[in-house]
């Protein structure tokens, strides 16, 4: 049985928190703005990212614009090509499936370990990010609602106390949002709360092997909003979805 008095563990990140190191606070800045332009869907798949623009648009060097793309492009969401650039990654139908056969793989494992370490400071915290997902929801904040989604899968990681497994969680978390962005067919939000509340209920009564299947189903829903066909989306002008971004 888990401690019920020990200081509960950090939460696992936002995915708009930084993963790789970088050069400066500078770059630190361009990597959140970008990456938060990507999980917003305002920067669409195949959207060229020349590095002059970029500074133009955030008064930065081409130096600390190309560190914030490298660390993008170690995350998976932006793709540099030699003697073409970067430019937000366009995942295939293939690459889409991979990274969801990943996840289903991987997280309802995590979910196991999760339900046999877990403490009620840590359901509480699991309850609080899921009453603030519903909140952007009813708000119609569509990206909040998927960053705090991928949050909550990124805090069951942390509680399983894999390391690993939490680092592979968080990219295949930031995979999932672009592929979202160019494949999702749903109204709905693309983690349903009802979802992450029947995962919170198995893991406070430490049941590991229905965590293990909620969080398998919960993955398969996912997979089961995706419309595989291979559609493209036309990218916007990256000057007006970035200027935007800052004004």
């Amino acid at each position: 049985m888990p401690s019920t008095t020990g200081p509960s563990r950090r939460a696992a990140p936002s995915v708009l928190e930084k993963r790789a190191p970088l050069r400066s606070a500078r770059a630190t800045f361009v990597y959140g703005e970008l990456l938060a332009a990507i999980v917003d869907h305002r920067l669409t798949a195949g959207t060229r990212l020349p590095e002059d623009e970029i500074g133009a648009v955030y008064g930065a060097s081409r130096t600390i614009v190309r560190s914030a793309l490298e660390a993008l492009s170690h995350e998976g969401v932006v793709r540099i090509e030699p003697n073409r650039g970067a430019m937000v990654a366009h995942p295939t139908v293939d690459e889409a499936r991979a990274v969801f056969e990943a996840r289903a793989l991987i997280e309802p494992r995590v979910a196991e370990a999760a339900a046999k370490l877990v403490t009620p400071a840590d359901i509480e915290a699991l309850r609080r990010q899921v009453e603030a997902e519903h909140a952007a929801l009813h708000a119609g904040d569509h990206r909040r609602a998927i960053v705090l989604s991928g949050d909550f899968h990124d805090s069951i990681a942390a509680i399983a106390a894999q390391p690993i497994f939490a680092g592979f969680v968080r990219e295949l978390i930031m995979r999932s949002s672009l592929i979202i962005s160019l494949y999702w067919r749903r109204k709905e939000a693309t983690c349903a709360t009802p979802a992450h509340g029947a995962l919170i209920e198995a893991l406070a009564a430490h049941r590991a092997e229905e965590a293990a299947a909620r969080m398998a189903d919960h993955i398969a829903d996912l997979v089961d909003g995706l419309d595989l066909t291979g559609r493209q989306e036309v990218p916007s002008s990256l000057s007006d979805i970035l200027s935007r971004q800052t004004a």
